[in-house]
């Protein structure tokens, strides 16, 4: 290989190190691999830059602000609650869940669908008596399943629609992926709903557990009236600073204090809850006028002044690597982390020195404005409150129909391209006052968006170097005895195992080139080839990292990290076998 394809495969290489080990956050990891094939001259300035003045970050931009407005309305979530309502026989349910699930992701993003159906399908499971972890991996891997059949289902099918159109390939049309995405979604939905009963385990939400185990790690005292605590700040009654335990709450005549911040003053009669290692405290039974009290329950909690929630933390959160007490959480969020759940786990110990990781799930007490204030936000990917209610608004739902309709209908008749149908849909909801102007930029991931933007410079990086023609001509040599078919299976394979350790969007962005390289030197479609790598990067089964739905469920779900492939395997299975079957068939692969 040339000396420039040796820099693009090292700049490739720590691509795929710094999101597999979270070094930095996927948007600035791709901005500063852009950065260096920019600077190295591999790819001029155009090139780099092209992903900016590409239609695809556009187009996924203005989808986020029409999903914003389908959670807004809450019509979706009404609908789910009530197929779900109707019994709780699991396969039964499961098949309510699943399929309109799958069907509304063919044309929203599959992100916000997940995070308006969360809460809700943990609300029912709980009243059903259900574990929620029978149906929130299914809830994700439906909307993965959906969003493979149109053009607007995924983010990433845009980006390689626009990757398509930089290589002179033309754009994907709107139903050009459904010969291949219907089959598979329709295979997917069945195995989800024969295998997933039998494949998932039954594990506790985090909510449940900590139910379940507050004896473990909650405890309560009691400000003994007149006592030498009475009337003194939190601080100086030395109890801001423990070897094993925080002061999460104080309960005073029937209200809640959360958080309890150091300048508090204390009162007889106040019940004190502290979280911690609490089998290991030393430092209570010492502290002179504190009674303990028993307390089996953590859930008595919620309040008219506070509430509890579920959040979890994304790979762009700036939590990422620090501690709650780094963070300065209680006062940076006006809320108190009450435990820590981890691949399945809760975490046992002090919460206020664990390192925060990609998937964990905090369990909050917060005001009932928590999730006002963050869920736009990049600090948590999900903030779920059980038992809430969305605030259906039946004129502004009917807008937000007919926009959907209206850009489904434009685009699909080939009238306007997807940007411009779907940028004058999100005029038309800011215009109709669904969405306010403020309302509508916090919908867009402006992170995802610079990714998706700052990759394609790469893409042109890999192809420019010749790295894309080296790695092509060696999954051809290694595939080729295997006919087009094999060449193929090669490539596909390659996006499965990439989408599974690093995002999706960029796994196929980094694809892309390679993939259009080993067709043409195959003689083959190379048309057929991208789409093979569109879906191929858009269903991630086997991990909680590779696609953001995953991520959202893992905690919430209680799940393991081996769950995924228990249920994910077979999926991924049928997902190959189907995309190496009907592509050539379709585009004469």
């Amino acid at each position: 290989m040339a000396a420039e394809a040796w820099i693009v495969l090292a700049v490739v290489l720590g691509v795929f190190a710094s999101l597999v080990w979270e070094l930095a956050s996927p948007a600035t990891t791709m901005v500063a691999a852009m950065v260096i094939v920019l600077v190295t001259g591999v790819v001029t300035p155009e090139q780099a830059l092209s992903g900016f003045s590409n239609p695809a970050p556009i187009t996924v931009a203005a989808l986020y602000v029409l999903a914003r407005a389908v959670e807004k309305t809450g019509v979706l979530t009404t609908l789910v609650n009530r197929m779900l309502g109707a019994g709780n026989n699991h396969r039964a349910a499961l098949t309510r869940l699943v399929v309109p699930t799958a069907a509304a992701s063919a044309f929203l993003n599959n992100t916000p669908i997940v995070a308006m159906l969360l809460p809700n399908v943990q609300a029912w499971a709980a009243e059903k008596r259900l574990s929620p972890s029978k149906f929130l991996m299914p809830l994700s891997f439906a909307a993965l399943l959906g969003g493979v059949t149109t053009l607007i289902g995924t983010s990433t099918n845009i980006v390689v629609s626009g990757l398509m159109v930089e290589a002179g390939l033309g754009g994907l049309g709107f139903f050009e992926l459904s010969p291949v995405g219907v089959p598979i979604a329709v295979i997917g939905v069945l195995l989800l709903i024969a295998l997933a009963p039998i494949a998932l385990p039954e594990r506790l939400s985090v909510r449940q557990e900590a139910d379940a185990e507050a004896r473990q790690f909650m405890t309560e005292m009691v400000v003994d009236p007149g006592g030498p605590l009475d009337g003194k700040p939190v601080a100086a009654a030395g109890l801001r600073h423990l070897s094993s335990v925080f002061l999460a709450t104080i309960e005073r005549d029937g209200s809640l204090i959360a958080p309890v911040g150091p300048d508090e003053l204390l009162r007889g009669g106040d019940r004190l809850r502290f979280v911690g290692k609490v089998q290991h405290v030393v430092d209570l039974p010492a502290i002179r006028g504190l009674t303990a009290e028993p307390s089996d329950h953590l859930l008595d909690l919620d309040t008219a002044s506070a509430r509890y929630f579920e959040a979890v933390v994304g790979a762009e959160s700036p939590l990422v690597g620090q501690t709650l007490k780094e963070a300065d959480f209680r006062r940076r969020y006006q809320g108190v982390v009450m435990a820590i759940h981890r691949a399945g786990q809760r975490v046992d110990a002090k919460l206020g020195e664990v390192p925060l990781r990609v998937g964990d799930t905090l369990l909050i007490l917060s005001d009932q404005g928590f999730r006002r204030r963050w869920e736009d936000r990049p600090d948590f990917l999900l903030i779920s409150q059980q038992g809430a209610t969305p605030n259906i608004n039946g004129p502004k739902a009917v807008v937000v129909g007919l926009v959907a309709l209206g850009i489904i209908g434009l685009a699909s008749a080939g009238v306007v391209p997807i940007l411009e149908a779907s940028l004058m849909g999100g005029i038309v909801l800011i215009a109709a006052r669904v969405l306010t102007p403020s309302e509508a930029r916090s919908a867009i991931d402006l992170d995802v968006i610079v990714l998706i933007a700052s990759a394609f410079g790469v893409a042109h990086a890999i192809e420019a170097s010749g790295l894309a023609q080296a790695v092509a001509s060696g999954l051809v040599d290694a595939f080729e005895f295997f006919g087009p078919r094999g060449i193929l299976t090669g490539v596909v394979l390659a996006t499965v195992v990439m989408t599974s350790v690093i995002t999706n969007n960029a796994a196929a962005l980094l694809m892309f080139p390679i993939a259009i390289a080993a067709a043409e030197s195959a003689g083959l479609n190379p048309r057929g080839f991208a789409v093979a790598v569109a879906i191929a990067a858009s269903v991630d089964f086997l991990t909680p990292i590779g696609y953001q739905t995953n991520t959202m469920v893992y905690g919430p779900g209680g799940y393991r990290f081996g769950d995924y492939s228990r249920l994910g395997a077979p999926l991924t299975l049928a997902v190959v076998l189907t995309v190496v079957a009907l592509v050539p068939i379709v585009w004469g692969a």
